[in-house]
């Protein structure tokens, strides 16, 4: 069941979550003791989670042998598992790399525990490169027979006093007195999980050893999935519907969507020849080629009468790897043009995409024909996109409605009429997930 989350980054099992660390009067020596305290206070806690993350990684081996005993070895050449080989290049190539630097990253560890008995940790490692490595399926060991690996993550006014090495350290030390664990930053049994920011101190065991937004069914990854699952499931798809994305790239909005909902005429559109390339691919290696139409077309020059769309989901390119060529609000206008009245559109926005829209309103750019933005229905509703939410402080999923200091306006954009919005994590980066519905026709 687990498994099949589609919209969840990780899961871990929790160990503890508790208020944030008090860092604006205390000495860095009482928050030290702090630290600790994550680790000492409730050994229990600790123990549990240890005892069902062995059942569960066994539970795990099990089914992965049965699954590797089923195959037919003469058949691993082609097949599904051409779909995943350029993943697990790009994995190994990965994994070679991090075990180059925690090489040396170890060769610093011992000098330092000979001279201050401390710990250093790898910091947080990607999920890819973590999760190749981490646990030895079978015959996981004792307890007093543990090795792990602190990764930590420190935001908010917490990561302006202390780095994730210190916190590691900190961490790492406790677990080694308390437990009896030893560090091994390069093959570790277990890897510990810590959290620290504004709003929270977690402390955690990732569950898988693979992500769960590695679909096994896409070939070559564009969009992340599980944001891509998410935009799909706001957009509130009906079988029988028209759904576009005129901005498809690999398609990997398209490929959520079909997956989870199948009954549905799927359109993508992109200008870029190795995109639409990438996208092809990606279909038939998920066996949706059928079921999906690609076509070579600008999203300003949509070849689709007005008003024949149900549905557009689109990830607009935040101009780092694809420029735009067209400002924000053309390519909303030729959107507005082909949904029809009461038709939903689900947008990811880079934060600069997001001012451009607040610039058209302020500059005196008409964004509705009937020149007010608070009697449009819905709005209400709105959750405030310019609220300060540091959403990269989520540990269990990858988007969250903002919604602090009360509901503000989001302006209406002609007859698009703001229903919600999301502030997403994208790794370094943060975007927004807008939704949005066409109120009436364009013209009235």
């Amino acid at each position: 069941m687990l498994k099949k989350l589609k919209s969840a980054e990780r899961l871990f099992l929790l160990i503890k979550k508790q208020f944030p660390l008090n860092v604006s009067s205390e000495s860095k020596g009482k928050i030290f003791n702090e630290m600790q305290r994550l680790v000492n206070d409730d050994p229990e806690s600790w123990l549990s989670a240890i005892s069902i993350w062995k059942n569960l990684l066994e539970l795990d081996a099990k089914k992965d042998k049965h699954s590797r005993r089923d195959a037919n070895p003469l058949k691993r050449k082609v097949g599904e598992n051409d779909i995943t080989n350029p993943k697990k290049l790009k994995t190994e190539q990965m994994q070679e790399l991090q075990e180059s630097r925690e090489c040396q990253l170890e060769k610093q560890m011992e000098a330092e525990t000979v001279e201050h008995g401390g710990f250093l940790t790898s910091g947080e490692k990607p999920p890819e490169a973590f999760q190749n490595d981490v646990v030895k399926a079978a015959g996981t060991p004792d307890r007093k027979d543990l090795t792990f690996r602190v990764s930590c993550r420190c935001s908010g006014t917490l990561a302006k006093t202390f780095t994730a090495q210190e916190v590691g350290r900190v961490i790492g030390i406790a677990l080694m007195k308390q437990y009896g664990w030893k560090a091994d930053l390069r093959n570790p049994n277990l890897e510990i999980f810590i959290h620290l920011n504004d709003i929270y101190s977690v402390v955690g065991i990732p569950v898988f050893r693979v992500p769960l937004a590695s679909r096994a069914y896409i070939k070559t990854a564009g969009l992340r999935s599980t944001i891509a699952w998410a935009m799909a499931s706001l957009a509130e798809i009906k079988a029988g519907a028209f759904v576009l994305d005129p901005m498809c790239g690999l398609g990997t909005i398209l490929l959520e969507a079909a997956k989870e909902w199948p009954d549905v005429y799927y359109v993508g559109a992109d200008v870029s020849d190795s995109q639409l390339l990438g996208a092809c691919d990606n279909l038939k290696a998920a066996g949706l080629q059928d079921r999906i139409e690609l076509l070579k077309v600008s999203v300003i020059e949509l070849p689709l009468p007005s008003e024949s769309v149900d549905i557009i989901i689109s990830d607009i390119p935040f101009g780092k790897k694809f420029k735009l060529g067209k400002d924000i609000k053309n390519i909303l206008q030729e959107m507005e043009r082909v949904l029809h009245v009461g038709g939903t559109i689900v947008l990811l926005l880079s934060k600069d995409h997001h001012k451009r829209l607040q610039d058209c309103e302020q500059s005196g750019i008409p964004l509705n024909s009937k020149g007010s933005h608070t009697d449009e229905p819905g709005i209400e509703k709105c959750l405030n996109p310019g609220e300060k939410t540091d959403l990269s402080d989520t540990v269990s999923s990858s988007s969250e409605a903002i919604s602090q200091g009360g509901l503000d306006k989001m302006p209406p954009f002609g007859s698009l009429v703001p229903m919600e919005c999301y502030q997403v994590s994208l790794g370094r980066t943060d975007a927004f997930i807008y939704k949005y519905r066409k109120s009436h026709s364009l013209g009235l």
